[in-house]
């Protein structure tokens, strides 16, 4: 089968991750008897620098025309870069909200697992991790106060800003339905988080996403306010199996749970709409202060690859194939150097890429 992939390689390591999980995918492809068909987009600071805006038409439209898009990393220092000296409209990351509106990408699942080999570097007691954990973070990822509208002005001489959170009901049954459904193949569990005792927002978000749970009978619902998740999960994060959630709030938790997995260059991710279209990218940031020096950890990009042979062009034994060959890799005794522990293998970011792509087949 001829699939067309867009590749977004964007800054800082992205260039260096999209390269290496490149790599794992043609290897899929030749093991397996497909063919992947590649367009290189332009986004963030990258489109920047050769366009003068951080997301183009010419992207929107050349994502639009894939099955699927895989994304390295958007951003730079905000320090030193000189993109922060742009308005915000025009920086790096409005790309990144541009093309999930343009696509309509509202639901994002991030994975966060504990691989018994990483066990070792998760911060939490032996006894909180035993047997480790499997947790999905559904994001809804285009409403919410990112999206809502802002303003900042000077009333009575002072400076006063505003941000507006904003759901509607459509928005949050849509983010809840993928929940129940992702929750129905994995443990059957659904904790829904929100901030009700509190936000209007919230209380919305609770109805409905009850009112979806009726349609899932076979389906555990349970709610937690959010201050209390960030607490449970370095509590007992094996309690946990689907977290659904709102979108700043989703964001906070998910950089939490990479964490405890030992580290975010661990974690993959997936943005879909509600076709089998989806764009997927590592959770972690663009690390500019590596870029280049064949230092970055690519399995978070492999791992998103991974996930974007299952769930857009539903590749299942393909993407058990990715996943398999990551883990043969650890259990071999290689890491890069976010995961380095004493008397195992340092490889680069190249390197590992090689060695998962040999483990395929």
């Amino acid at each position: 089968m001829k699939y067309r992939i867009g590749l977004i390689s964007g800054d800082g390591i992205g260039p260096e991750i999209i390269s290496g999980a490149r790599k794992v995918l043609d290897k899929t492809a030749s093991v397996y008897g497909h063919e992947f068909e590649y367009k290189e987009l332009l986004l963030g600071g990258a489109s920047i620098d050769k366009t003068g805006e951080p997301i183009t038409p010419e992207t929107i439209e050349g994502a639009k025309a894939s099955d699927a898009v895989l994304m390295g990393s958007i951003g730079g220092d905000a320090r030193t870069s000189h993109w922060y000296r742009l308005e915000p409209s025009k920086r790096p990351e409005a790309g990144l909200l541009g093309i999930r509106k343009a696509l309509g990408l509202f639901a994002n699942l991030r994975p966060a697992v504990l691989y018994d080999e990483l066990s070792g570097a998760c911060p939490l007691k032996a006894e909180l991790i035993e047997g480790g954990f499997d947790i999905m973070i559904m994001r809804e990822l285009t409403g919410g106060l990112y999206f809502g509208e802002r303003k900042t002005t000077v009333e009575n001489g002072l400076r006063t800003a505003v941000d507006t959170l904003t759901y509607n009901e459509n928005e949050i049954r849509r983010i809840a339905v993928k929940a129940f459904e992702i929750a129905g193949k994995r443990r059957g569990r659904v904790c829904s988080v929100d901030k009700a005792n509190v936000l209007d927002s919230s209380r919305l978000w609770r109805a409905v996403v009850e009112e979806v749970a009726k349609d899932y009978p076979g389906t555990e619902l349970t709610h937690m306010l959010v201050d209390n998740c960030a607490m449970q999960l370095v509590r007992d994060p094996r309690q946990f199996d689907v977290i659904l959630t709102e979108n700043m709030f989703g964001d906070i938790l998910s950089d939490e749970a990479s964490m405890i997995t030992g580290s975010i260059g661990m974690l993959a991710s997936a943005s879909l709409n509600d076709t089998s279209f989806g764009l997927y990218e590592p959770s972690h940031g663009s690390a500019p202060d590596i870029a280049g020096q064949d230092k970055a950890n690519p399995i978070a990009t492999i791992l998103s690859a991974a996930m974007l042979l299952r769930f857009s062009l539903d590749l299942q034994k393909e993407a058990d194939a990715v996943e398999n060959a990551v883990l043969k890799v650890l259990k071999d005794g290689y890491r890069t150097a976010d995961i380095m522990s004493e008397g195992l293998k340092c490889t680069g970011t190249q390197e590992m890429a090689s060695l998962i792509s040999e483990r395929i087949g």
